[in-house]
């Protein structure tokens, strides 16, 4: 499904993941380890981009940064092709390391920022790749040993982290540790992955009071944040990036409701009448797996409302929402 322009003006957070092609692994040892994050070191210098928190895993990564002048895709672009193509040689492989296209959420910063720098440096304690947060302490592939100060990196802006947490080195890094310690037992926290009316606003139940008090408000699924954020980012973008904005209110984005389901029929080689007839083939059910989740997830409809666009029950909607979890 095609998703809109990256938002990418300069001094802008972001929350940038990456993965694996067909999930495979990026990294088969320490050597390409440290290859993936000397090269990120590097480019972030080169490239006015400021590093925060990161974590390094086996099929993936995650990196909270603020873009610099040279903007995020550069920065992008430059690491990940210098890499695949040093990896391709080091393992005689050819083709593609990574998927197309990464992900990349603007971010809310006084809302998120702590939140998303102790989500991602808990990755590897999530995947198991340390076995606790005395270990994760140490760990070299996650940007925590350096705010912990067991490791030492120039171009990771540990003191604007610490300094969420206090004016002064160890009682701010004691509170940052006990605060990894506190999010550590949230588990997941799938809205800090993505943007969109219901991560925004905190969950389903809140889109629900919000549709209960008739209130409207503006959101985008490449933008982690309130309607005012979502409103300024907006803004500050070009023109042709502006038109791509969700209000919600299905009668302003039914042009794009149905554009959706047309161009993931297209691509799953499916008819849209097929689609819409209820058939329980397996083809099928995929497809209407990704459009309950888009239009639950980030447009935030209701189970009812998504179920008379795609012609099944609510029940089914539901059933399908709580696979999702």
């Amino acid at each position: 499904m095609p998703r809109g322009p990256r938002l990418d003006a300069p001094g802008t957070l972001h929350h940038v993941m990456l993965r694996g092609i067909e999930k495979r692994d990026i990294v088969a040892d320490d050597k390409d380890r440290t290859d993936f994050v000397a090269r990120m070191g590097k480019l972030a210098q080169e490239t006015g981009t400021t590093i925060y928190a990161w974590a390094l895993l086996n099929n993936h990564a995650h990196i909270l940064l603020r873009s610099g002048k040279a903007g995020m895709s550069t920065f992008m672009r430059r690491m990940l092709s210098g890499y695949a193509s040093n990896y391709n040689r080091r393992h005689d492989r050819q083709g593609h390391l990574f998927q197309n296209r990464y992900k990349s959420i603007v971010c809310q910063e006084d809302r998120y920022f702590m939140r998303l720098v102790a989500y991602i440096h808990l990755n590897p304690l999530r995947a198991g790749l340390v076995a606790s947060l005395d270990e994760l302490d140490a760990y070299p592939w996650s940007g925590h040993a350096v705010v912990m100060n067991f490791r030492t990196n120039s171009w990771q802006d540990r003191d604007f982290v610490l300094r969420y947490f206090g004016e002064k080195e160890s009682p701010a890094r004691k509170d940052y540790r006990d605060f990894l310690e506190e999010e550590a037992g949230k588990g997941c926290q799938p809205e800090l992955t993505g943007g969109g009316l219901v991560r925004s606003m905190g969950g389903w139940s809140a889109v629900q009071g919000m549709r209960l008090r008739k209130e409207k408000q503006l959101s985008d699924e490449r933008i982690l944040g309130d309607g005012s954020f979502v409103s300024r980012i907006l803004e500050e973008a070009e023109e042709s990036v502006k038109s791509q904005l969700n209000v919600f209110d299905f009668d302003q984005i039914r042009n794009r409701v149905q554009a959706d389901i047309e161009d993931l029929c297209a691509k799953e080689g499916v008819g849209v009448r097929q689609l819409l007839s209820g058939s329980r083939i397996r083809s099928l059910s995929r497809v209407r797996k990704t459009l309950v989740e888009k239009f639950v997830r980030e447009y935030g409809f209701s189970f009812a409302q998504t179920a008379r666009i795609l012609k099944i029950s609510t029940p089914a909607v539901a059933q399908i929402v709580r696979r999702m979890l």
